[in-house]
């Protein structure tokens, strides 16, 4: 009986030790982090609450935000990511960066891909000038619905055209169907790894004019190496840095600024 009484506590205190390992890895390494936030964790509140993270984000936003009022619906949305759940909103370090580009191009048509719960479209149609528009591009309908609901709730729905579907199908699309001339704005948040082809393909599609910019987030976490040596090693365009830190974390990240020449 004593024998089986320690070795239950022996098994105790190891399984103690092991999970105070991993709350100690969790907190000091990045990938571990988002390895517990995005995969574990929500898939465990997921199917307790049956229901979707962004659907919780959303609820938050109703119950807690001022409606017509943008600002209100930001601070939300960053409470509820950096006291409750993670999510890969830009943040409010890296908002603070997009709101100064975007104040600075000050663009009569502005693109977003990657649009996700409608964090950074709603920053980014809270600026734009009267009788501008942000086109945005999700390829997730579940993320599209919501971000819907958050554009109207803020109030900018006037402002910004969801678009659903894959960058690769709509950047195509964009001159005929949506009647885009040129972009003077794009704010890449998408797959990284389309962050390259995607530029190339605006390119191709005669999309970018010159003193168009490009702004992409990320670049550093997960981070966006083929897209970063393309711009940054092309006479076509002109790029800046702007270091962060990952969106509500203490990881280094950054965001890239290319302005194209023509």
């Amino acid at each position: 009986m004593l024998e089986s009484s320690s070795v239950l506590l022996f098994i105790v205190f190891l399984l103690l030790f092991i999970l105070l390992l991993f709350v100690v890895l969790i907190r000091r390494n990045v990938t571990a982090s988002l390895l517990w936030n995005e995969i574990i964790r929500e898939k465990i509140t997921n199917f307790i609450m049956n229901q979707s993270k962004e659907e919780r984000i959303l609820n938050f936003v109703l119950q807690n935000a001022v409606r017509g009022d943008p600002c209100s619906v930001l601070e939300a949305i960053d409470k509820y990511c950096s006291q409750k759940e993670w999510s890969m909103n830009v943040g409010s370090e890296k908002g603070l960066i997009l709101d100064k580009v975007v104040e600075e191009v000050s663009p009569s048509v502005a693109l977003e891909l990657g649009t996700y719960c409608g964090y950074s479209g709603v920053r980014i149609a809270r600026l734009l000038k009267a009788g501008a528009r942000l086109l945005t591009v999700e390829f997730n309908p579940a993320f599209a619905a919501v971000a819907k609901q958050v554009f109207e709730f803020a109030g900018v729905q006037d402002k910004v055209k969801l678009i659903e579907g894959p960058s690769d199908e709509i950047i195509p699309q964009l001159k005929k169907k949506y009647e885009v001339d040129t972009v003077d704005f794009v704010f890449l948040d998408h797959w990284k790894d389309r962050y390259k082809p995607d530029t190339i393909l605006l390119q191709e599609c005669n999309l970018l004019r010159k003193g168009s910019v490009l702004l992409a987030d990320n670049v550093i976490i997960p981070g966006a190496p083929e897209f970063l040596n393309y711009v940054r090693n092309n006479s076509h365009f002109q790029c800046t840095n702007y270091p962060a830190h990952l969106e509500y974390m203490k990881a280094s990240d950054a965001m890239e600024k290319a302005v194209f020449l023509g």
